[in-house]
């Protein structure tokens, strides 16, 4: 990102932070991805993450105020998908619920893994993108 500099308009950054994090190899997303918190994980966001706590809450307010029930799910559904795919369950949690992560984390569950793995990459590029325009 560094040599690409200047990048003149906000659009031409969001453009070459996209093409850098899909040109990086498998390890590279899966060392990012190890940087998140898992979906509804409130406990390890405040402990481990403390210091991207405020941008992961923000993203993922939609786990507040959800039931025991889905939060339970979503704990059993991120084991599930860790078991199976090696790294946790990435969404891009911005404007969604509880219930519909947990929706998309059962539908994802039954994907090849290689295919799984473009797709999280996806949602961390969505992540990585409202990140950069907060900023």
């Amino acid at each position: 990102m560094l040599a690409r500099r200047p990048f003149g308009s906000q659009a031409r950054l969001l453009a070459v932070a996209r093409d850098e994090w899909f040109a990086l190899a498998r390890e590279d997303w899966l060392e990012a991805f190890s940087h998140h918190p898992k979906i509804g994980d409130r406990d390890t966001l405040q402990k481990r993450f403390a210091a991207t706590r405020q941008l992961s809450e923000r993203e993922q307010a939609g786990v507040d105020g959800a039931s025991d029930v889905v939060l339970d799910a979503l704990a059993a559904g991120n084991r599930a998908y860790e078991e199976k795919f090696g790294y946790i369950f990435i969404v891009c949690a911005t404007g969604k619920n509880a219930s519909e992560m947990l929706g998309l984390l059962r539908s994802r569950l039954g994907n090849d893994p290689a295919v799984e793995l473009r797709i999280a990459a996806a949602e961390q590029a969505k992540i990585t993108e409202i990140r950069l325009e907060r900023l």
